[in-house]
């Protein structure tokens, strides 16, 4: 071989092949980027979206409101760092969801309930009703109507009817029947404006529907909730409260005063809106929300409960992973036909 045609030698060092994975790192759903940032983005927005009910609430149960709302948020904070450093984790508390547990728990409870009660509810809805399914974004069931569940069943006397009235109270709004009660038990009727403005008796949420609707509304158009889940549940409390009306023409409470009255627009936009625990198409979000809809009404209608909320957010949350599988969408091109 002579030197023109002789290629040069290579001094360098081999390049090794990296070894492959022993493992792949997996990880729960949904698989963002930067999920703190958009959980907190969204946590941000829901609480915004609750300071005109809180405006309200201060306006009508005065410091009261301000009690019961400090040690909700304050003792989900805590249940929320107390079991992440249990399980080994880091306390979640950054992302701003146990303060929206915390603020949403309290609007739920009446003004007068005990602050034991209250830290109660808190750590039975951050543990039962998030921690043990493990975490944020994997729970089944909203956690702050598992907290008020539990402590409804177990101090079912500081919550009932009674719970809600302090005759011996300052504050004129807590020593008189909430307007749900009174219907219930006496079947009178209600002063529509009263439930619009926020001038009555009831949890602390619940009080004005006008500053739920606002509440709500933002939430809609910032897109932290879905607008077909309110919407739905309007519809189904309508069609249910609308055929009631028609069977019972003379009776006092009409179907605006099941839309207005109680804590239904605080489950409509606030509840049962929670991305985790309901689902996933736009159709199954419908059905969804009419099924909670219609299930507060017939609580109302047939139970010994003169409201409904509650138990129909855990009713649904149970049925969402089926919703789900009802309503998968039809995939680009069709379904692939049997035998394929």
């Amino acid at each position: 071989m002579s030197e023109a045609n002789a290629q040069p030698v290579s001094t360098a060092q081999p390049v090794e092949a990296e070894p492959p994975r022993q493992h792949i790192d997996v990880a729960p759903a949904p698989h963002l980027l930067n999920a703190a940032t958009s959980t907190r983005r969204m946590m941000t927005d829901v609480l915004i979206a609750l300071s005109p009910a809180f405006a309200v609430a201060l306006y009508v149960f005065h410091w009261h409101a301000v009690r019961q709302v400090g040690i909700c948020v304050l003792g989900c904070i805590a249940a929320e760092t107390l079991f992440a450093w249990a399980r080994g984790r880091k306390t979640p508390v950054g992302d701003f969801s146990a303060a929206v547990t915390g603020v949403i728990l309290a609007f739920s409870l009446p003004a007068t309930a005990p602050w034991w009660v209250s830290v109660i509810a808190c750590f039975a809805g951050i543990g039962i009703g998030k921690a043990v399914f493990g975490g944020l974004g994997q729970n089944l069931f909203n956690p702050a109507m598992v907290g008020r569940a539990f402590v409804m069943i177990a101090f079912a006397g500081f919550l009932a009817a009674g719970g809600y009235v302090d005759p011996k109270s300052t504050v004129h709004a807590i020593t008189e029947a909430t307007p749900m009660t009174a219907a219930y038990k006496a079947g009178r009727s209600f002063d529509l404006w009263r439930l619009i403005l926020g001038n009555a008796n009831g949890s602390l949420g619940e009080t004005s529907a006008l500053a739920l609707v606002i509440g709500g509304l933002y939430l809609c158009l910032r897109r932290a909730a879905s607008w077909e889940l309110p919407a739905g549940a309007v519809l189904g409390l309508l069609a249910i409260a609308g055929l009631d009306n028609l069977l019972h023409p003379d009776a006092g409470w009409t179907a605006l005063h099941h839309l207005l009255g109680g804590a239904f627009l605080l489950g409509a936009f606030f509840i049962i809106t929670d991305p985790v625990s309901s689902p996933l198409t736009p159709k199954g979000k419908l059905i969804f929300g009419a099924a909670f809809g219609v299930l507060v009404m017939l609580i109302r209608l047939f139970t010994p409960y003169p409201e409904g909320v509650m138990f129909s957010v855990l009713l649904v949350n149970a049925i969402a992973p089926l919703i789900n599988r009802w309503t998968i969408p039809t995939p680009l091109g069709g379904t692939v036909p049997a035998g394929k």
